[in-house]
């Protein structure tokens, strides 16, 4: 190995003149973020992005240096960067806001929205199950009234709220369906109402990038301001029906929760060892147990509760246990030629989207391997 030595040292001292360079980045980044935070600039921008990661590439492909490792990189320092912008605080965009109320904001949920909004300059108080006897002088002086309680507490909660709503209050949930809380809560208020669905959970470690769903209930002139603001924490905001809204989470949230935890739960009942499935997996298999476990370290209350939340989930779900049946037969007869022909009719509905997504995936794929600790 003496013969490496001197190359090893050289390399040493380059990761160290790297680390010099991160570190002066990162300090740049800092002072990015307090000009942000002065101007009430948003945390992420799109375009900027694209136009320097298109740029490092062009100039890494004419150094000899692969475009995608450069990407890499860089997007895991942006990343970094995006989690250590909010330590500066944001613009508040509404400073006549007195108060803003979250009704649940000892959960989590609850708690990550509250802190941000207190770096963005408002008072948050707490609403929790425990108060309602004080919900009064609580509630007396707020402009904004956020409800982020469970699913199956959602509209019990909003109908406790009526005694207390004024009109010139804001009235806005946080929950994943949205048809039933937003016409409960423009019958119950005659102000401004707005339904809300994160689409992340609590333990995000920044809004930059991060989706929230919007389902416009009365007055939208009178809540923009709390959307420009969840804007400059870096969310983006995307409006749909109520209604539209709760049709696609079928699939995209109940659909998909009940095949992850029919997966777990036929995996638990196997005769096999989850440390030797592990050992043995290809980086692919081991983020689809990823997946799988995942689900698992968080609550299964929220879960049912999705699942649960409307006649049509179960339905889909009635018709993926057809499907299975319908792909079992393709072997079980040793129909070579129809399963193809179904496999062609999938690919087909995805379309482009297929080498888009083999793109995403193989990058996934790249960090799994390189995290592996098993």
């Amino acid at each position: 190995m003496q013969p490496l030595q001197p190359l090893r040292d050289e390399i040493d001292n380059v990761d160290r003149e790297l680390l010099g360079l991160l570190e002066k980045r990162l300090q740049l980044v800092a002072e990015v973020g307090q000009v942000k935070h002065q101007h009430g600039l948003p945390v992420y921008a799109p375009e900027r992005e694209a136009e320097m990661l298109a740029a490092r590439r062009q100039e890494a492909e004419k150094m000899g240096i692969s475009p995608d490792l450069i990407e890499d990189l860089l997007r895991r320092i942006m990343r970094e960067s995006y989690q250590n912008e909010h330590k500066n605080g944001f613009k508040t965009v509404n400073p006549a806001i007195k108060k803003i109320v979250i009704v649940g904001g000892k959960g989590k949920l609850g708690g990550l929205f509250g802190r941000y909004f207190q770096l963005s300059g408002y008072q948050v108080e707490n609403l929790g199950r425990t108060d309602w006897q004080r919900a009064d002088q609580i509630l007396h002086d707020a402009d904004v009234v956020i409800v982020t309680v469970p699913i199956r507490n959602t509209l019990e909660t909003i109908e406790r709220l009526q005694p207390h709503l004024r009109e010139n209050m804001l009235l806005l949930d946080f929950t994943s369906v949205k048809r039933q809380p937003v016409e409960k809560m423009l019958q119950v208020h005659q102000g401004a109402v707005l339904g809300l669905h994160p689409m992340f959970g609590p333990d995000i470690a920044s809004f930059a990038k991060q989706l929230i769903v919007r389902c416009d209930g009365r007055y939208p002139e009178r809540y923009q301001w709390i959307l420009q603001q969840m804007q400059l924490w870096g969310a983006t905001v995307y409006a749909i029906d109520p209604a539209e809204h709760d049709k696609n989470m079928t699939y995209i949230q109940a659909l998909r929760h009940f095949a992850t935890f029919a997966n777990g739960l036929h995996l638990s009942r196997q005769p096999v060892e989850l440390s030797k499935l592990l050992a043995l997996s290809s980086p692919i298999y081991r983020l689809e147990l990823a997946m799988i476990g995942r689900l698992f370290a968080q609550d299964g209350e929220l879960y049912a509760d999705i699942i649960l939340d409307k006649p049509e989930n179960l339905a889909v779900i009635e018709s993926l246990k057809q499907s299975y049946e319908e792909a079992l037969r393709f072997f079980e007869q040793n129909d070579r030629a129809g399963f193809t022909q179904a496999f062609k009719q999938v690919s087909d509905w995805f379309g482009n989207y297929s080498e888009v997504f083999m793109k995403e995936s193989r990058q996934l794929l790249q960090q799994a391997n390189d995290y592996k600790q098993f």
